[in-house]
């Protein structure tokens, strides 16, 4: 236990004020149920100089009950690392289900390769070495990707997360899953930005930008839980006409139009 404290402390991404509290999570709720394949692939994880970028276990452990709370068969991952999530995903769906994964990083995805193959769900994977948004425009490109994806995960770049948002609303059915991560940034969101480090402070401008637009966003239902950095849960409701949402989205209505008469 000595040993998991010491790597859950140079390892986390908690946005919990209390370590302490934080570790209880953890040891309580996460690691007892985390596999085995898993913790190995977190462990090897954690000794990369950016660990930062995977996804907390906590939240990992969310994800796999939306998965399975859906069904998901047909899922897509933007932003792959070294797979900690793109394993569990794995695991977690049935033996014919596809994960479309994209990173432009193969050298971080192949460190945790070895642990998927351990696995046995390397045929479930199409990891794809590239920018997202090409992938995701030519898989609009055919017909029966639309509305054809149960469930995403996005956790990549945050200028082009709302570009990502869009694309996945026409490949993602009603009722699906889309969840984006990092959306509280460190907790920067709640600073002045006066307040706010150099570093995040670019990340949170975008951040605040993304998290605005999506609470607007009449298209889907939201949750943003405080579980590793923030992720953002999205759930896809009825179609609705471009003018709604322009409507919902911008602030336009009829007040607006009768007070000109």
């Amino acid at each position: 236990m000595d040993n998991e404290k010491k790597r859950s402390a140079s390892f986390s991404k908690g946005i919990l004020q209390s370590g302490e509290l934080y570790q209880y999570v953890l040891e309580t709720n996460v690691y007892p149920r985390e596999p085995e394949l898993l913790k190995e692939l977190r462990d090897m994880t954690a000794i990369h100089p950016r660990a930062i970028m995977a996804t907390a276990p906590d939240a990992g452990q969310l994800i796999a009950m939306l998965l399975k709370l859906i069904n998901a068969k047909r899922t897509i991952e933007v932003g792959v690392f070294t797979g900690y999530s793109l394993l569990l995903t794995a695991l977690t769906i049935p033996e014919d289900g596809k994960i479309v994964a994209i990173d432009m990083n193969r050298e971080a995805y192949e460190m945790g390769l070895p642990v998927i193959r351990k696995a046995g769900v390397e045929n479930k994977i199409e990891f794809i070495e590239s920018e997202a948004l090409p992938v995701l425009d030519q898989l609009l490109e055919d017909p029966e990707n639309e509305n054809g994806f149960d469930f995403a995960f996005i956790d990549a770049d945050k200028i082009n997360y709302w570009k990502y948002h869009e694309r996945l609303m026409k490949l993602v059915k009603v009722g699906g899953i889309v969840v984006y991560d990092n959306t509280l940034w460190a907790g920067s969101v709640a600073m002045p930005e006066e307040c706010t480090p150099e570093i995040l402070r670019e990340g949170r401008q975008r951040t605040l930008e993304f998290n605005k637009l999506l609470a607007a966003d009449p298209r889907v239902e939201i949750s943003l839980a405080p579980l590793g950095d923030g992720i953002t849960i999205c759930r896809l409701k009825q179609r609705v006409t471009m003018a709604t949402i322009f409507i919902q989205m911008f602030g336009l209505g009829l007040s607006a139009a009768s007070s000109v008469g």
